[in-house]
């Protein structure tokens, strides 16, 4: 992977690449590890971002759940992100602003404010955006029309949930994965392999929680939780297994264990 590094060390200008993988495909740990990486070789700063961290407050989701379909109250799909705000955000660290950097708790289910919240300083060379989502695109409007699992079945049996998840994701994401200077995806064998991964990192959290005040909060689930959750990404990741290998500048491809089993670079589009 030392060529990452040397790709960003020859660029003028400060560039974006973008982390495409399933939940608990190991984005984050990427993302984490590119960062160094290229501070270390060239000396470059840098910056790691999850798309995570750009949720709608739990207030604005559940004005959402309210006003458009109820299954819009849970985080995740698209049209439950502050896309603006993290259009604003990348294009001010791009030009060396002190930027406030949005965090996320999912333990909680809300941002995390406060005077403790990290502040970028500074020019930056690399900018890292990680999301199971991230470089996605909207699916064909006929693809719509059938329901492809129990969930989609019993709570959006008319389709308003997914056609507006749909329009929001051929829209406004397409202008924020329209920053990314290199699109690095990490391709899991499928989607059955999602939740125990998903899982394991929802067993991860609980662990972290231990002994505070947050260990019994709501915001972790149990394994039916976690059964029913990542059916609401199922349309989207199982969509992006198919077409966005065919247009990733770097697409490594998982074991069932998360091992790289290949790797496949191509040219930029």
């Amino acid at each position: 992977m030392q060529q990452f590094a040397d790709q960003c060390a020859s660029s003028q200008q400060t560039q974006v690449w973008g982390i495409n993988g399933c939940q608990g495909s190991g984005k984050s740990t990427l993302a984490d590890y590119l960062c160094t990486m290229v501070a270390e070789r060239h000396g470059i700063n840098t910056l790691s971002l999850s798309m995570d961290d750009f949720y709608l407050t739990n207030a604005q989701r559940t004005e959402l759940g309210a006003t458009v379909h109820p299954m819009l109250a849970t985080r995740g799909v698209p049209g439950t992100h502050d896309v603006h705000l993290m259009i604003d955000t990348i294009e001010q660290l791009r030009a060396g602003a002190e930027t406030r950097i949005t965090r996320f708790d999912k333990s909680i289910d809300d941002r995390v404010t406060g005077p403790d919240t990290e502040v970028s300083r500074g020019p930056l060379g690399l900018i890292i955006v990680e999301g199971w989502c991230w470089g996605a695109r909207a699916e064909p409007e006929t693809n719509l029309i059938d329901a492809i699992n129990d969930v989609e079945k019993l709570r959006d049996a008319e389709g308003v949930w997914r056609r507006y998840v749909n329009r929001a994701l051929a829209s406004e994401y397409q202008q924020l994965f329209a920053v990314t200077d290199q699109l690095i995806m990490l391709q899991a064998p499928s989607f059955d392999t999602v939740y125990r991964w998903r899982l394991e990192q929802e067993n991860k959290l609980l662990e972290s929680l231990q002994g505070s005040d947050k260990a019994a909060n709501r915001g972790i689930m149990n394994q039916q939780q976690v059964l029913e959750f990542i059916q609401y990404f199922q349309r989207i990741t199982e969509y992006v297994l198919t077409e966005m290998p065919a247009r990733a500048q770097h697409l490594y491809q998982l074991g069932q264990d998360r091992q790289i089993r290949g790797y496949i670079p191509q040219p930029s589009q």
